[in-house]
């Protein structure tokens, strides 16, 4: 009896161990988690929320989308803060002052825009629809000059625009 009483007590330290054992081996580090070049241990050292010129424009694009334009402007200034040659974050920048009713500001951004980059469509369009609002057709006609020949459709939705202004 007195044997029989113990394998309660041994199965029970048998299981015990076992189930010890295997959490250890789940546990333990693998050789290639515990070398500190590879690229998992490397990933999960960099912050998420490491900024760059990149994240902040997505981030200012998310606010657009929101029609956020308070925090649209303030990622695209961040943006530019990284990069300040980033057209597409000075024409961005542009129409989000725009949208604030901010046209001197807007007018700004787009002409950085076209510095960097003379030959891109959507500032062209953007900048033409800020001189409409701003009643200056003139000025939006000659943009939408410029604008014809580098992207029709862009053009076209231009020309309507001034079309409406003049009513």
């Amino acid at each position: 009896m007195l044997a029989a009483g113990r394998f309660p007590m041994i199965s029970r330290l048998t299981t015990l161990g076992f189930a010890v054992g295997i959490a250890a081996c789940g546990l333990a580090p693998s050789a290639s988690l515990a070398d500190p070049s590879a690229p998992g241990i490397e990933e999960r050292r960099q912050s998420p929320a490491v900024a760059d010129a990149e994240s902040e424009y997505h981030r200012g694009i998310r606010a657009r989308v929101a029609r956020d334009w308070t925090a649209a402007v303030d990622a695209f200034r961040r943006a530019l803060a990284f990069r300040a040659d980033f057209a597409d974050a000075w024409n961005e920048l542009g129409f989000a002052f725009r949208n604030q009713g901010r046209y001197p500001e807007s007018l700004d951004a787009y002409h950085e825009a076209l510095r960097l980059r003379p030959d891109f469509p959507e500032a062209l369009e953007y900048l033409g629809e800020a001189y409409v609002k701003m009643g200056r057709l003139e000025d939006a006609r000659r943009v939408l000059d410029r604008l014809r020949p580098l992207d029709a459709e862009r053009a076209r939705e231009l020309a309507e625009v001034i079309q409406q202004g003049k009513q």
